[in-house]
């Protein structure tokens, strides 16, 4: 996607929207832009059309006014229509083009002898107890569970249910999820809405149907629906929009003995409750722009695995993912692993070792990797070569104690970005086609001034911070978007949303090269909204600082760079580089014209 910056003052003054989110047609939604493009100066195909739109919620806009670096956000679902509007429009405002929907897990369960579903977990000591919202699955006076049997035994007396699963969601799917309507259907009893979906214990989903012909044991995937169809509504929204929709695939069950670990047992029913509902999706939503491809939620941490083809998740990840090939051919898959980069923590990892695990990662069918950045974990820091000595932020204490940067990690979060950015570049080499975002996260380890709604210990963090992280991250990744919506930017007042909309055009430099221009020296200085700013640059041993008007004596240029976030651009000043020390990092800060100065400078270690 692309955005379009309008002048400043003139958005301002007029009181219209100052961009346009614009979809790229047959593109990912990733934001990436392309060399040589500019900016079109009216919508294109798969823009929102209206930039007003009323309905039972309210009365929306459509026209983004506030865009912001970040350009996608998580989503928690919700059973309230309404919430969803709120929540894109305000995505949307911010240049949002992107949300990710968190979704649910397949869960094998145990049942009583009356057909009962058994709860998940049991206190020590206790008997199992029927799981509540399962217990009101009733046909014709059973439970949903001996019902099925009672019908599979009714075609053979020799089928049998040799495992229940169950699955939960707010979603409401169409005729496109049964293979087997003689056996599966729709059950609704009262306001409940239930899947029941019968496979083979083989997993392979036999075609024919024929449960006659020889007595066989059965699956039975019992899933608890949404009365209506979430996902339908939030595809609604991005239509209108401009936002493109990132459904969650089924969450694999989790191994009992390593809770991080996807279980390879389950992988039969997981890849046939996929593919059910992966049909569904192309039978509903074909040509859906909105439908921006699917998200892979079982989290894994990158590191290089001696052997990948033994790592569970990797082996789960592979055979999932080949049935998104087979059903959603033209959808990318989405992953966002994480990374520890800590020294005193068993099984971390160094820059080059999470590259390793980039590329084996990629290696399962996915397009798009986003690796969290792992500032808001305390995982991985923020911090420059030069700073490597100095004491960690006190947010951070908490998790690596009280030590420098050095001590306490590997590498910084621009140094896994750099590696991972290099590991992406000889993967296209080979063959394989990958993208590479960027998940910032937005909220802090712990909280120490307010709580965050369902978040737990953790707080949501502020602009500057946030500002930060993008500049770690953007110079080696196509799009940056962030860990979560609901509710680190919208807690607390101002809310983080709040924040960055009323600070949305702050300069934010990302990177700083040593470029001549004509037959000029200088430097070149890339990021967001670095027009007219005033560049300051000192280093060790400088008594006073230089500082260089860009818009006096420098070059502005917004045309899109390759390869970066939609929305970077850059600017060139002059440097009499003869006059600076060899072997020195210069400090390069940008203000903008108004005074406000960039959260985070960037450092040019000038070699010589």
């Amino acid at each position: 996607m692309r955005w379009l910056t309008l002048i400043l003052g003139v958005a301002i003054l007029a009181g219209v929207a100052s961009v346009v989110i614009v979809l790229r047609d047959g593109g990912t939604g990733s934001g990436t832009a392309s060399a040589g493009q500019t900016a079109p100066s009216t919508p294109m195909v798969g823009s929102p059309t209206h930039s007003v739109f009323t309905d039972p919620c309210g009365t929306f806009e459509t026209a983004a006014t506030t865009p912001y670096a970040v350009s996608g956000y998580w989503l928690i679902p919700t059973s309230d229509p309404c919430t969803w509007r709120r929540q894109l429009e305000a995505i949307h405002r911010l240049g949002g083009d992107t949300v990710v929907r968190l979704g649910f897990g397949l869960s094998p369960r145990e049942t009583d002898d009356d057909g009962q579903v058994l709860e998940a977990s049991t206190p020590e000591g206790k008997d199992p107890k029927p799981d509540a919202r399962y217990a009101r699955c009733v046909e014709n006076g059973l439970p949903c569970v001996k019902q099925a049997e009672k019908e599979l035994q009714a075609a053979n007396a020799g089928n049998r249910i040799t495992r229940t699963y169950v699955y939960r969601t707010d979603e409401r799917f169409g005729p496109g999820i049964f293979r087997c309507p003689q056996m599966e259907h729709e059950i609704v009893v009262g306001d409940d809405v239930f899947f029941r979906l019968v496979a083979p214990e083989d997993g392979s989903d036999d075609p024919t149907c024929d449960f006659t012909r020889e007595g066989r044991g059965y699956h039975l995937i019992l899933v608890s629906a949404g009365a209506r169809d979430s996902l339908s509504e939030l595809l609604d929204l991005g239509d209108r929009f401009g936002i493109k929709v990132f459904p969650a695939l089924p969450l694999a069950p989790r191994d009992p003995e390593e809770s991080t670990r996807a279980d390879p047992r389950h992988i039969g029913t997981l890849t046939t409750l996929t593919r059910r509902v992966l049909q569904d999706y192309g039978d509903r939503f074909k040509g859906r722009e909105s439908l921006g491809g699917v998200y892979q939620p079982f989290e894994l941490q990158l590191r290089d695995w001696p052997d990948p083809s033994k790592v569970q998740t990797l082996q789960v990840y592979a055979e999932q993912h080949l049935i998104v090939e087979q059903e959603l051919p033209d959808k990318p898959i989405l992953v966002s692993p994480y990374i520890d980069s800590r020294r005193r923590v068993k099984y971390t990892s160094t820059p080059s070792q999470v590259a390793q695990g980039f590329k084996e990662l990629a290696r399962t069918g996915v397009e798009i990797i986003a690796p969290q950045d792992g500032r808001g974990t305390g995982k991985v820091g923020l911090f420059w070569p030069n700073w490597k000595n100095k004491p960690v932020d006190d947010s951070l204490k908490p998790v690596v104690g009280e030590s420098t940067y050095a001590t306490a990690y590997y590498g910084s979060t621009r140094d896994y970005y750099r590696a991972m950015s290099l590991a992406r570049q000889e993967l296209v080499q080979e063959g394989v086609q990958v993208e590479l975002w960027a998940n910032v996260e937005a909220f802090e380890p712990s909280t120490s001034t307010e709580n965050c709604g369902r978040q737990g210990t953790r707080g949501r963090t502020d602009k500057p911070r946030l500002d930060t992280q993008v500049t770690l991250a953007a110079p080696y990744v196509s799009k940056i978007i962030s860990y979560m919506w609901s509710d680190f930017f919208t807690c607390g007042s101002p809310s983080l949303s709040e924040e960055i909309a009323a600070d949305w055009d702050r300069p934010i430099p990302i990177e700083a090269q040593r470029r001549a221009r004509q037959i000029q020296d200088g430097m070149e200085i890339r990021g967001y909204h670095l027009g007219t700013a005033k560049v300051t640059l000192s280093w060790p041993g400088l008594d006073t600082p230089r500082v260089v008007d860009s818009a006096t004596v420098g070059w502005h240029d917004t045309t899109p760079i390759q390869g970066l976030p939609a929305g970077t651009e850059k600017i060139w000043i002059p440097v009499d580089w003869a006059t600076v020390p060899d072997d020195v990092w210069i400090r390069v800060e940008v203000t903008s014209a108004d005074g406000r100065k960039s959260a985070e400078p960037v450092y040019y270690h000038n070699t010589g």
